[in-house]
């Protein structure tokens, strides 16, 4: 639900005065949404990305540059990609959705593709469900919205996204369409990368949602999107429909599970303050003043990864090994915990995972025994 405007004002304020006078929001996309989502119970992302902080300057500031992020010959060449694909009102990446997705439909001989601008991306939303409203009335043709603006409740703050394009079937569906430069060589792409896209695409789908929500009736938002890449090694566009049920799910379940940032905003120290131009030592104390759920997936998410590695590692905190190791040890939060168990200086014998170090650094010195090895339980 979205806040009243008094608190929606205030809360505007309060993040402001988080990112430092007149520093510009950066805007939160679908990507940095879905890494959120990939790790939600990490208050730093949450608030700095609440409050539209540029991690990547925060991060240079701190002494720990990122290497995160897309180059920009990767971008200019996505850039013209997407220019190819869209050309001629969309003429080609409509054939691609009908082919893939809606043969039983009329071929989309012409398409309907609606002026979109208006002022601030509040307003770009509005004109964005006035003609998702249009076209959806309007059944039995098709219809190209391109790079939409979709808005999207995060943890109590408003995140507006910009798909690459959203079709409205001539049966009133939407299908979200992604557009990337990566290469499909026969037929498949990059797991990873595909992976990638349909989680960014679940965000959308998931904001889509939403505006279908206040409609009546409400359309169907499908949940197969068309990821639309390069051929081979060619320019040439291809396509593949893909399902994002699964990653739609985990999405909306661990983005309702962020704690709600303005309770992040409350409870920071008076005058908090995450501006890069701050002192080094000012600075760092606001961002640890902040708790982070650092894990080695986040170096491949979060442009302040480097730093919080830097971090847990200082702690000895055993999420810095994976979230699985961390899983596997229960209540042993720290790798001087975990060695002490093992050693059986400290921990409860009946705690399955105390039991189950002892055991390893057991079998760990029979083995080194016959090899006349100094025998310690670890090291």
């Amino acid at each position: 639900m979205p806040l009243p405007r008094t608190r929606g004002k205030a809360l505007r304020q309060r993040l402001a005065e988080l990112r430092g006078p007149d520093v510009p929001a950066k805007a939160l996309d679908a990507r940095a949404l879905a890494a959120l989502a990939a790790n939600p119970g990490c208050r730093r992302r949450a608030i700095l990305d609440g409050a539209g902080v540029n991690k990547a300057a925060l991060a240079s500031a701190l002494g720990s540059p990122s290497v995160f992020g897309q180059s920009q010959f990767a971008f200019t060449r996505g850039n013209a990609f997407e220019a190819k694909v869209k050309a001629d009102g969309g003429a080609e990446l409509l054939r691609l959705v009908h082919e893939k997705l809606d043969r039983r439909a009329e071929p989309p001989a012409e398409a309907q593709v609606p002026d979109l601008s208006a002022s601030g991306p509040e307003g770009r939303a509005a004109r964005t469900t006035l003609a998702l409203r249009e076209a959806t009335a309007a059944a039995g043709s098709w219809t190209l919205l391109d790079h939409p603006m979709l808005a999207l409740d995060v943890a109590g703050s408003p995140a507006f996204l910009e798909p690459d394009a959203v079709v409205v079937h001539p049966d009133g569906s939407w299908t979200v369409v992604e557009i990337k430069s990566f290469p499909m060589l026969d037929g498949s792409a990059d797991p990873a990368k595909v992976g990638a896209a349909a989680r960014q695409a679940a965000v959308y789908v998931l904001a889509l949602e939403e505006v279908a929500a206040r409609l009546d009736p409400a359309p169907e938002v499908r949940h197969r999107i068309l990821l639309v890449c390069p051929k081979d090694f060619s320019n040439l566009p291809t396509a593949s429909a893909v399902d994002v049920r699964k990653q739609r799910a985990v999405t909306s379940r661990q983005l309702a599970r962020l704690t709600r940032i303005e309770d992040i905003a409350d409870a920071l120290p008076e005058g908090t303050c995450f501006s890069p131009e701050l002192p080094a030592a000012e600075l760092t104390s606001a961002v640890e003043s902040v708790p982070a759920t650092y894990a080695p997936e986040c170096l491949s998410a979060c442009e302040l990864a480097f730093h919080c590695r830097d971090r847990s590692r200082a702690v000895g905190a055993v999420t810095s090994l994976g979230r699985s190791v961390r899983a596997e040890l229960g209540g042993l939060t720290t790798v001087e915990e975990v060695l002490s168990s093992a050693r059986g200086d400290s921990g409860d014998p009946d705690d399955p995972a105390v039991a189950a170090l002892r055991r390893a650094a057991h079998l760990r010195a029979e083995a080194l025994a016959p090899l006349g090895q100094e025998i310690t339980p670890c090291h």
